[in-house]
């Protein structure tokens, strides 16, 4: 069974696309609101779920949380993808910074992952909000991903860098 956002619709947050703009619990400036501290945010959930869901050909999307959790898990994939090669924290930081600075394709450009599941943005300024949005949350999830992807020692984590061989809804990384 896959694991689901605790997220659910709520009509006062702010969407994008067709996307929550969900608090974080972020340093990192950005559109998204801040959350308390203490809290569990989406990022945890695509962090903790991570190694269930990444085993699913298919995804049932219960809530619109559940479409930005399917794209963390992605990123997820890609950051450890990314990493594989990695043998030292500061390689993987550096590795990891270098995603962070690529383009954010939003839905309908070139390079999106998921074509149809957010919808298109209905002008340029939602366009920007979204992609600065996914910006945020990327730089966000990496750098809660290095502390679960290294010891503390500054060695790999073999348990969690063997799952950057797996392919999520069966979509091969380049």
């Amino acid at each position: 069974m896959v694991y689901h956002s605790s997220f659910i619709d709520d009509e006062e947050i702010t969407k994008a696309c067709g996307c929550p703009l969900l608090p974080l619990k972020s340093h990192i400036k950005g559109p998204a609101p801040v959350s308390e501290q203490d809290s569990t945010d989406i990022v945890d959930e695509a962090i903790t779920f991570f190694r269930a869901n990444v085993y699913f050909r298919n995804f049932d999307i219960q809530s619109s949380a559940d479409k930005l959790l399917i794209y963390l898990t992605f990123y997820i994939n890609i950051a450890l993808k990314r990493l594989e090669g990695c043998r030292t924290l500061a390689e993987g930081t550096k590795a990891i910074i270098n995603l962070g600075l690529e383009q954010v394709p939003v839905p309908g450009e070139h390079g999106f992952p998921f074509p149809g599941l957010f919808a298109h943005p209905q002008s340029q300024e939602e366009a920007e909000l979204f992609r600065n949005y996914l910006k945020q949350i990327r730089e966000e999830t990496s750098g809660r991903l290095l502390s679960v992807a290294y010891r503390s020692n500054g060695t790999p984590n073999k348990w969690w860098l063997a799952f950057a061989k797996r392919k999520f809804m069966n979509i091969i990384i380049p």
